[in-house]
């Protein structure tokens, strides 16, 4: 009988790294997920990607992943073409203490991981995206997809991303797409999972905490939420304060566009953008 290709990566990876058992966990728009088991007692995540353009993002967020070498991210054991051996981690998401009212000790998590995360290292990994590329849809937008009432928080959002990206800043490899129900428990701590892969200015990582965690928009809409993070992520990880609120303005005004070319409502980023806009322009 003829073996799919997913079936046919599994059965290669469960030899390659002598796992003796399989259970399918979740599929994706980009890859195929699996917990698996090493003689029934230690427990890995296989991830086996799919073809296409999505595939290429899961790619450079594996080698992110490897290069992070489990610092303050899941482990990456290996890799083998487009399957990825990595930490299994069961545990829940940093978005379940912050939705509980715990957000004070869920900020002090993100800045904990953060700092983690940019440890200097050795080389960085070949083909991470330029910051700035991530952006394109921003700037490619047309205006008149947003609510007509809407269209100058786009526009304002939209100029300090150019301003942002026009003066120079320092460059390191970033996760990318950072918020709380992409940390999760372990014993090892708060880990990041799913890095993005991107490269650019360290104030950006944590753009996308200001819009989350799922399902809190009134406490993300929260000025005196919106001035703690800033707050926070420019005392103990040393950001710089405005540019951290620039890019969180820009980066809520980027999701936006995402969402608006797949037909999904905004209503997280318009209730989140004017705040952010406002704490930009009194920084």
């Amino acid at each position: 009988m003829n073996q799919s290709p997913v079936e046919t990566a599994l059965n290669r990876a469960l030899i390659r790294w002598s796992l003796t058992k399989s259970t399918p966990v979740a599929e994706t728009a980009t890859s195929w997920i699996f917990r698996v088991e090493q003689n029934g007692r230690n427990f890995a995540a296989l991830k086996i990607l799919k073809s296409g353009p999505a595939a290429a993002e899961e790619r450079r967020g594996a080698q992110l992943m490897n290069w992070y070498g489990g610092e303050g991210a899941a482990t990456v054991f290996d890799m083998h073409g487009d399957t990825i051996f990595m930490e299994w981690l069961d545990g829940g998401t940093l978005g379940e203490p912050v939705r509980a009212g715990h957000d004070d000790q869920g900020t002090i998590a993100v800045c904990t991981v953060v700092a983690s995360l940019h440890k200097p290292r050795g080389d960085i990994p070949n083909g991470l995206m330029p910051l700035r590329e991530r952006f394109d849809a921003l700037f490619a937008t047309d205006v008149r997809m947003w609510p007509h009432t809407a269209r100058d928080l786009y526009a304002r959002s939209a100029g300090i991303a150019l301003k942002l990206f026009d003066k120079p800043a320092p460059t390191i490899p970033l996760h990318g797409d950072l918020h709380h129900d992409n940390i999760l428990s372990s014993d090892r701590g708060w880990l990041a999972i799913d890095p993005k892969g991107l490269l650019g200015d360290p104030a950006y990582e944590v753009a996308n905490v200001f819009r989350n965690p799922v399902g809190a928009t009134k406490l993300a809409a929260d000025p005196r939420r919106i001035a703690a993070l800033a707050d926070a992520f420019a005392n103990r990880l040393g950001l710089n304060r405005k540019r951290v609120l620039g890019y969180a303005a820009a980066h809520s005004a980027l999701a936006a566009c995402w969402e608006l070319a797949e037909g999904t409502p905004i209503a997280t980023d318009l209730a989140v953008l004017p705040h952010l806009l406002s704490a930009y322009d009194q920084a």
